[in-house]
């Protein structure tokens, strides 16, 4: 899931890129908040320590767009592998079941990666979420 509050905070700390040619892959999910609790919040905490956790893991990043009240998360990885270890875990798969409780809709996109490129002003991509 990976939505807590502080999603305002991205901070560069990548981890190692995959070499030139190598696949890379985002997990997108992106959802409407209606209220969070205190069993939201620990679910939330422990998918991103089990995601940091799962070897392949590269990195995240989050934003916000109060005006249209989503949120969305960008989980990088190195393979559908690695992503799929994060998707069938019981803590992952416990939060699912329990999302209409907290959310008023959401959307995952899969994709892999084909380029990125910019005027190397920002942190190259992908990048850890400080979730302090």
């Amino acid at each position: 899931m990976g939505a807590s509050a502080n999603r305002s905070a991205i901070v560069s700390a990548s981890k190692t890129l995959p070499a030139q040619g190598q696949a890379m892959y985002t997990a997108t999910f992106t959802f409407a908040k209606k209220q969070f609790d205190e069993r939201f919040q620990r679910l939330d905490d422990e998918i991103a320590r089990v995601a940091r956790e799962t070897p392949g893991y590269l990195g995240e990043e989050a934003w916000e767009n109060p005006a249209a009240g989503l949120t969305s998360t960008v989980y990088y990885w190195d393979s559908l592998d690695a992503l799929a270890v994060l998707m069938h875990h019981p803590v992952h798969l416990e939060a699912k079941a329990s999302q209409a409780d907290w959310l008023d809709g959401y959307q995952v996109v899969i994709a892999q990666v084909i380029r990125s490129y910019g005027d190397n002003r920002l942190a190259p991509l992908p990048v850890a979420c400080d979730r302090s």
